[in-house]
């Protein structure tokens, strides 16, 4: 059964109650995630003992908003729109990814999912294949310097992908202006005090390994084909991760069924669960079976 069969098979009042949004459920899950996040924060910038120990915490807390940020291209975390735009936006701004770009960046994976040559996430480039590839991917090298590259086009009007709308070139403009304009004064401010540098360059780079690697789980190893169950990997892991990715480990059942809101995801899987083909227990079987794939 592939995912249009299985979504069309689930009775019409259950994917009502799929869809439901919820502000309650965003915004807890936010509240919490910004708790950690201060806690670690003040932790470096006050020095506590131990505190350099922060730094990894602080880095995956930072990189792994990249997840609400996707959620927030869906409109799914929260049931008020305004607020799925806000926060898209917010999350957007510590890890350079302009946030209406993406969202139809985003929107064009999903239609032409681990397609070689039309999914933009692929470029029209394999994933790693050889070990100073994966090396290279995993250092998060490939991303910054991407978003560099489209922040720089976007703001000099270089805006030409045919999965980007004409009528929102201008606001795309608008955003890679501001972006430049506010990372600019953050470097200016690193000359003066390290503050950002301990809270924000370093974590990011630091934990950028670890969001490669689960965003290498998703599609890596998938075959290219059109049935969201076997093109997309359900991961199976523990609660801590699935809180960090806001439940996007259950990725085969995202892609199957985007409108269904994050805290959705698990009800969602009682229905594929029986039904997915491409499923890890847990990121470090992913791991090995990548490398033995790379030895191979």
């Amino acid at each position: 059964m592939d995912h249009r069969a299985l979504i069309a098979s689930i009775p019409p009042e259950e994917k009502d109650r799929l869809q439901e949004r919820s502000n309650i459920a965003g915004l807890l899950h936010l509240s919490l995630y910004v708790l950690l996040l201060l806690v670690t924060s003040l932790g470096i910038a006050l020095r506590v003992p131990l505190w350099p120990l922060l730094l990894l915490p602080q880095g995956l807390l930072l990189v792994f908003l990249f997840t609400l940020s996707h959620e927030c291209t869906h409109k799914t975390p929260f049931r008020t729109g305004w607020l799925n735009d806000a926060v898209g936006h917010l999350v957007s701004l510590p890890i350079a990814l302009p946030f209406t770009w993406f969202r139809y960046f985003h929107l064009a994976h999903h239609k032409w999912t681990n397609d070689p040559d039309k999914d933009p996430e692929l470029g029209g480039k394999p994933r790693p294949e050889r070990w100073p590839d994966l090396m290279i991917y995993l250092s998060g090298w490939p991303y910054w310097k991407g978003m560099a590259r489209v922040l720089f086009h976007n703001a000099i009007g270089k805006i030409d992908a045919p999965y980007l709308p004409q009528r929102q070139h201008r606001t795309m403009r608008i955003e890679a202006v501001l972006l430049l304009g506010l990372y600019a004064l953050a470097g200016i401010s690193m000359f003066f005090t390290p503050i950002l540098f301990w809270l924000w360059l370093l974590p990011v780079l630091i934990g950028q390994p670890f969001l490669r690697l689960y965003l290498l789980a998703e599609h890596g190893l998938c075959p290219p084909v059109a049935n969201m169950l076997e093109n997309s990997r359900t991961t199976f892991t523990n609660r801590m991760i699935r809180f960090l990715a806001w439940n996007m480990p259950f990725h085969a059942e995202h892609h199957a069924f985007p409108n269904v809101p994050f805290h959705k995801l698990p009800s969602l899987h009682r229905w594929t669960k029986v039904h997915l083909q491409s499923t890890s227990d847990g990121y470090a079987e992913f791991t090995a079976d990548y490398v033995h794939a790379l030895e191979r």
